[in-house]
């Protein structure tokens, strides 16, 4: 699609830092963006899954795939109807991701042969991601700001980084090309 990987790192680098900004500028916009993500993706399932309905050969699969596709667009219907609500599940979901995956870090701590450095450091990020979900549960409105905000302090760092490469890439291929390209000589 691009001439080249430089123009198109360049080109994500610039993307992403506008929507880093954006999404530290507008905060609940952002929220409120990621509710109605979710919907589009649940309206998507439910199509997919009502094409799975009618091409299944036997009625068993069928009402499965039907009752699936229902599922789906009620959660869409729902993440619509209800934005607010919505984004509070999603950020409790979040939390319970980090809950359970800050356990098993510190699980992963006790694995037989792990030295001390490594052992220290899965506790200390077990504890940090089981904090992070105790609270975003305690206080899940100011929750789904902050991931609001990670998001898009996310989306500055992984921007300008990628721009960097760009910018570089393009460089180091003048470099070459220069390097490569051959010089006129003038005859004594």
């Amino acid at each position: 699609m691009f001439k080249s990987l430089s123009t198109s790192l360049i080109l994500r680098g610039i993307l992403a830092v506008a929507v880093g900004i954006m999404a530290l500028a507008w905060p609940q916009v952002t929220v409120l963006a990621l509710v109605i993500l979710f919907a589009v993706y649940a309206f998507i399932a439910a199509g997919l899954e009502a094409m799975r309905a009618f091409s299944s050969p036997g009625a068993g699969p069928v009402f499965g795939h039907l009752l699936l596709g229902l599922v789906n667009l009620a959660a869409g219907v729902v993440a619509l109807a209800w934005p607010g609500p919505t984004a509070l599940v999603l950020v409790l979901i979040v939390g319970t991701w980090a809950v359970i995956a800050g356990a098993v870090e510190i699980a992963a701590a006790f694995a037989a042969g792990e030295p001390t450095g490594t052992r220290a450091l899965f506790i200390l990020g077990g504890l940090v991601s089981i904090a992070f979900g105790v609270v975003l549960y305690a206080r899940p409105g100011v929750g789904a700001i902050t991931l609001a905000l990670l998001f898009g302090l996310y989306n500055l760092v992984y921007g300008a980084r990628t721009l960097v490469q760009g910018i570089e890439l393009r460089r180091t291929g003048k470099t070459i090309r220069s390097a490569f390209t051959p010089r006129e000589t003038t005859a004594a």
